[in-house]
């Protein structure tokens, strides 16, 4: 019967415990990318990507027309070119073709690059902001719902971030949290 009464109690506190340890971790949970895309600042570093990404458009046209006016020539003149000549300018086209190739790599990797680095000053505050929101509100983490991560969260577990953290980045100043849930 002491036993009994004694895992009763063991349980008991055990629950108790689990109740108060449960209540001191919330999380919020916010669409990373709504505000990242939020931010003021971001539409300044796509139009700048843009006109980068038109720079190289631009260059990758002029080299295929440089190529296709080498080619029409090439086709133009073929019957009539000796067999050396005519190696010759195979070899000039095929070596055109192959820098073209190269330059649309090299361009799509420097985009990309220069991308991840334009992004990375409006990730780091992105990311103090969620920090700041997150210990205002005492909450153990907070997730990201972007991409079907997290398919169901509870909206009486956790609280959502998002509008608080959008609403943060634009007023651009920190310390300023909202605090009512």
């Amino acid at each position: 019967m002491k036993n009994l009464l004694l895992s009763l109690v063991c349980c008991i506190a055990l629950t108790v415990q689990a109740q108060n340890t449960s209540s001191a971790f919330h999380f919020g949970y916010l669409s990373y990318d709504s505000a990242l895309t939020a931010m003021p600042e971001y539409a300044a570093v796509q139009q700048s990507l843009a006109d980068l990404r038109h720079k190289y458009e631009t260059e990758m046209k002029r080299a295929e027309k440089e190529f296709n006016t080498k080619y029409e020539e090439f086709l133009e003149g073929r019957a009539d070119f000796p067999p050396s000549i005519l190696r010759k300018r195979q070899t000039e086209l095929q070596e055109l073709m192959d820098r073209n190739v190269a330059f649309r790599d090299q361009a799509r990797q420097e985009l990309k690059k220069a991308e991840t680095e334009a992004l990375v000053p409006l990730r780091t505050r992105l990311d103090a902001v969620i920090a700041e929101v997150a210990a205002s509100y005492h909450l153990a983490f907070v997730l990201n719902t972007d991409q079907n991560a997290c398919p169901y969260v509870s909206p009486a577990m956790g609280i959502n971030v998002t509008e608080t953290v959008i609403g943060r980045l634009k007023m651009g100043t920190l310390n300023l949290i909202d605090h009512n849930r």
